[in-house]
């Protein structure tokens, strides 16, 4: 078997077996193959695709280059939430402590900021001592006690992805459909989650800018995880202007903590709430959506879900208390405001503008190497639909330095856009896919 003759096979459209898949991707892992030969291969994938069977074998392939998560013996239901990323997007970090308050434990291997899209390690990190690589037995012992843990992947879990995902961000095949589903899914497998609900997003501050190849994902994500064994659900979200009202690490933080005590903004309650729906319902806690989410609706206003958040920090090496006291107080010192232009409504504020602004100003990053601020990022005092007057606050900003804020200034003004009349109510949560 010869890597070219199985690049020049999906160049040509050939469907391809998992054992020539098993021999390019091991081949690479291994150092037997090089970068340019598997570059090759993924740009024949992005432009011939792949079949369902290809797409399940890859992912199967790349999961079984590294560790798996042993959980045996924790009590489940184990029931893990991952989403394709966005502006704001900050649900996983109340969806844990959420559904662990129901009895259902979520392992949760999660990843960095990396261009416009946030990253949850890293605003976990920005709460101060907060360990996010944890070794495997302190993670099954923090997510039994907790009823969820908090970790990165490591260069013992699905190497195979780490390699490919790396060379994709710079040969111009990071969108496709394939190599996302076998990337996300071989990640999420291997750790170690029987059950997974998938927010898939599209809009001008995702990867997927249209609903129809958000959808497409949806799918292919929901029928290959589905093939593999695992008990899949999808919500198609809108993230067309940024998730909430915080962007930024210790910012969303904070707003995170603000929902689980019943104060979190709308937008942000609605996605999460029907996400952790769907958790419930795969963990076997309800019959269906509706009774998913009167149950979580619920467990929020026990207050169980906010200690157990409290907790989980003092488990993984913070300090609740000094978290408390940071609330509201931790930020640069390097400051602004963006104020209305004209008078009229908010129409939209664009979400990819706001996150490449938020790299600037620290928040996020353009390699893996760069650092970020835990103190840079945003407030909006206004969304999209709202009323304005002119002068009036849209939003506060705050940067890592002088000239990150003068720099990114011009580009946050320009992501809000106004209309004379009031704008057409979007629509958060377009469908539901199964398998």
């Amino acid at each position: 078997m010869r890597a070219v003759d199985i690049i020049a096979a999906k160049r040509d459209g050939k469907e391809l077996s998992q054992d020539e898949i098993a021999f390019l991707i091991g081949g690479y892992v291994a150092g037997e193959i090089p970068d340019y030969q598997v570059s090759a291969w993924a740009m024949a994938v992005f432009f011939r695709g792949m079949s369902p069977a290809e797409t399940a074998a890859l992912t199967t392939v790349m999961l079984k280059s590294g560790a798996v998560m042993d959980l045996v013996g924790i009590p489940g239901p184990l029931v893990d939430k991952h989403s394709t990323g966005g502006v704001g997007d900050k649900t996983s970090l109340i969806l844990a402590p959420l559904v662990a308050g129901l009895g259902i434990r979520d392992p949760m291997m999660s990843g960095r900021a990396l261009g416009h899209t946030g990253g949850t390690l890293d605003k976990l990190e920005a709460i101060p001592g907060y360990r996010t690589n944890l070794s495997s037995a302190e993670f099954r012992e923090i997510l039994a006690r907790d009823g969820f843990a908090m970790t990165g992947q490591t260069k013992e879990t699905v190497p195979a992805d780490r390699l490919l995902y790396a060379l994709r961000d710079v040969t111009g095949t990071v969108e496709s459909i394939p190599l996302i589903t076998a990337s996300i899914l071989s990640k999420k497998a291997a750790e170690g989650a029987g059950a997974l609900v998938l927010d898939v997003k599209y809009g001008s501050g995702a990867f997927m800018k249209e609903s129809v190849d958000g959808e497409k994902l949806a799918r292919s994500l929901v029928n290959t995880g589905t093939a593999m064994g695992m008990r899949i659900t999808a919500l198609l979200t809108d993230m067309n202007e940024p998730l909430g009202n915080m962007v930024g690490n210790f910012l969303e933080v904070e707003e995170c903590f603000d929902c689980l005590e019943g104060k979190g903004p709308a937008d942000l309650m609605e996605v999460t709430l029907e996400l952790a729906a769907r958790m419930a319902v795969l963990g076997g806690k309800a019959a269906d959506a509706v009774e998913g989410r009167r149950l979580c609706e619920a467990a929020l206003a026990s207050g169980k879900p906010r200690e157990l958040f409290l907790a989980n920090i003092k488990s993984q090496g913070g300090n609740p208390e000094q978290f408390l006291e940071m609330r509201g107080k931790y930020r640069s010192p390097y400051r602004a405001e963006i104020k209305a232009a004209e008078e009229g409504f908010i129409s939209r504020i664009d979400a990819w503008q706001i996150g490449h602004a938020g790299v600037g100003l620290g928040v996020g990053r353009n390699r893996t190497t760069d650092p970020v601020s835990p103190t840079a990022g945003l407030q909006f005092h206004r969304k999209g639909g709202d009323a304005v007057k002119k002068n009036e606050p849209v939003m506060t900003v705050w940067a890592k330095d002088e000239a990150s804020l003068a720099a990114a200034l011009p580009q946050l003004a320009a992501a809000v856009e106004y209309s004379k009349t009031p704008p057409v109510k979007r629509t958060l949560i377009l469908k539901e896919i199964t398998s």
